[in-house]
């Protein structure tokens, strides 16, 4: 029998295939817009470069200076050259570094934005910005940072590094898995996030093998694009809170403290998600979603703990204070003692206790 629930789907346009990068001037034209600045990041300048050539006499040029966490800072510098060029609509091509400084900017100016991701990450399909400012990550929901339209191109992560793919795709199945236990669950989110952690899963170790395999790229793609749907549709609980903590904290990069999270977070919360836990597993192929999760991490290189990242020996009470300080919504209470323990045990890449954290 389904319950009740309440679903709220979000207004945008997708495009989905392998060589829409070309179709980008007429969505800006179907924006009712004609002077488009391109944001991305440093790594992304060649890509930066060729959607301004795309886009022609509809580009007002380009700012790279995008950053991981989206600091307030750098976002002070866009909106000047937004200004000075006149734009009247954003064009994103990146990662989520990218994807943030176009949401931040979308949300100081109302412009709309059409996004073209590059890896697994999930944020252009969600209304939610978080930004960085002295340490502190924030996260805010506001319908002026949904992108208007999202362009998903298969070729242009054909030659995403297999470690970065990896951690990526890790992140995009956080918001699957997460989706999966929110008070906000629906038959629709349950059947998205376990076909998106299922495609996922099983397209990573192809990848592996294959880095260009056409067809393990698209699953991946399509996969994180589900994952975003689930992260649009849901609140987000521990695992989402203490890697903004995290990220905001030391500047950790995004994508691979998720991916080391990800294992820990999954075991606290399981005494209190078990329906959760065994769609989890079954979209895995694994007995136990922690365990299958972390095989499926060491088969494929993925970063073992949190000091591999850059966060501090002693930078464990820093989180779990500021963690501790914040309303989370989340099917298990946060407990001090036990948080205390899982962050420690990330930061030096232990693994989740054998018998977990009893709740």
């Amino acid at each position: 029998m389904i319950g009740p629930f309440v679903f709220t789907g979000l207004p945008q346009r997708v495009i989905f295939g392998s060589g829409t990068l070309g179709r980008l001037a007429e969505e800006v034209r179907r924006l009712g817009c004609e002077r488009a600045l391109v944001v991305a990041g440093p790594v992304q300048q060649a890509l930066a470069t060729r959607v301004d050539g795309l886009l022609g006499e509809l580009s007002v040029g380009v700012f790279s200076g995008a950053r991981v966490h989206t600091p307030v800072v750098v976002t002070a510098e866009a909106l000047a050259v937004l200004g000075q060029r006149g734009a009247d609509c954003l064009v994103a091509a990146g990662g989520g570094s990218a994807i943030g400084l176009s949401k931040a900017l979308a949300r100081r100016t109302g412009l709309p934005q059409l996004v073209v991701p590059t890896t697994y990450a999930g944020s252009e399909r969600t209304a939610v910005v978080g930004e960085t400012e002295d340490g502190h990550k924030t996260t805010r929901r506001a319908d002026a940072v949904l992108a208007r339209t999202v362009v998903y191109d298969v070729e242009l992560t054909l030659h995403l590094p297999v470690g970065l793919s990896a951690t990526s795709a890790v992140n995009a199945i956080a918001h699957a898995a997460e989706a999966l236990y929110t008070h906000e669950v629906s038959p629709l989110v349950v059947s998205i996030a376990e076909e998106s952690v299922a495609r996922l899963a099983s397209s990573l170790p192809r990848i592996a093998a294959m880095p260009a395999d056409p067809d393990a790229r698209a699953d991946a793609l399509y996969g994180a694009f589900l994952a975003g749907t689930c992260l649009a549709c849901a609140t987000m609980g521990l695992h989402h809170k203490l890697c903004h903590v995290l990220g905001g904290a030391f500047d950790l990069p995004h994508a691979a403290t998720h991916a080391v999270v990800l294992p820990y977070a999954l075991a606290y919360n399981a005494p209190s998600a078990p329906a959760a836990m065994a769609r989890l597993a079954g979209a895995l192929g694994a007995e136990d979603p922690v365990s299958g999760l972390l095989q499926l991490e060491e088969r494929l290189g993925v970063p073992g703990s949190l000091a591999e990242l850059g966060m501090p020996a002693d930078g464990v009470e820093r989180v779990v204070g500021t963690l501790m300080a914040d309303a989370v919504e989340n099917p298990r209470p946060l407990e001090a003692g036990p948080i205390r323990d899982l962050v420690g045990r990330a930061l030096r890449g232990e693994g989740p206790p054998a018998e977990g954290w009893a709740a």
